[in-house]
């Protein structure tokens, strides 16, 4: 499947002159993008444009699966070479079970692909309404709360996705993969922040809570609604 993958309509791509022969993968990028494959593969079924970019050397502060934005196209980024901690996030699962965590986070990466297309990109809930005033120092103060804002519920957003393919792929895991989403959105160290998605992960701690439509990314809609209202 991942061979079929990436030699259609999902594009292999390096971001410089790779260490490696062009093209070529390491064992763990193989390993990684094997798991990620079936969420890609639906991705590929409903059209959206997603490219895949592995980084020949990660920075000092990537992660290593990341979703950004080039014109129409999404990049799915790999940061994988060079970072001694890409899979310290998944320690606390077994070996064999990680694969499921990286096909979620890969379902979480595409989600904000498909809120980019559907031209949703820190849109709120049609009928939505904020409520009452901010106030700060300054205005670029002001502007970081916002930003901080919008952020985290495109990330709330996107952990649920991750939650509802795996509910609609992997009912049986369902639980495994809610923990250990539930233990890391639960050690942020500082509240709100960009990442701080609990008050949506907590609406979906059974498989049942989520709406069963055409999409996972619709599945999530009344849920994320939801959460926005005891996020804030």
């Amino acid at each position: 499947m991942l061979k079929q993958i990436l030699a259609t309509s999902l594009c292999l791509l390096f971001t410089s002159a790779p260490a490696h022969a062009e093209g070529s993968l390491t064992a763990q990028e193989t390993r990684w993008l094997t798991a990620a494959a079936p969420v890609l593969a639906y991705s590929q079924r409903l059209k959206l444009p997603v490219d895949i970019v592995v980084q020949p050397q990660a920075g000092p502060n990537d992660v290593p699966l990341a979703m950004g934005f080039d014109g129409q196209r999404c990049k799915l980024v790999l940061s994988l070479r060079g970072n001694p901690e890409a899979e310290t996030i998944l320690d606390s699962v077994p070996e064999a079970r990680r694969g499921l965590l990286i096909e979620a986070m890969t379902a979480h990466e595409v989600a904000h692909c498909w809120r980019y297309v559907q031209h949703a990109w820190h849109a709120l809930p049609a009928g939505f309404v904020e409520t009452g005033e901010e106030s700060a120092d300054s205005a670029q103060t002001l502007a970081e709360a916002k930003a901080l804002r919008e952020n985290r519920r495109e990330e709330g957003f996107s952990d649920l996705v991750a939650l509802a393919w795996t509910a609609r792929e992997h009912p049986a895991e369902y639980a495994l993969v809610y923990g250990w989403l539930e233990s890391v959105r639960g050690g942020q160290p500082v509240a709100r922040n960009a990442h701080d998605t609990r008050a949506w992960v907590r609406l979906a701690r059974s498989a049942g809570a989520f709406a069963q439509t055409a999409t996972a990314f619709e599945d999530v809609e009344a849920l994320w609604t939801e959460g926005l209202l005891g996020a804030e």
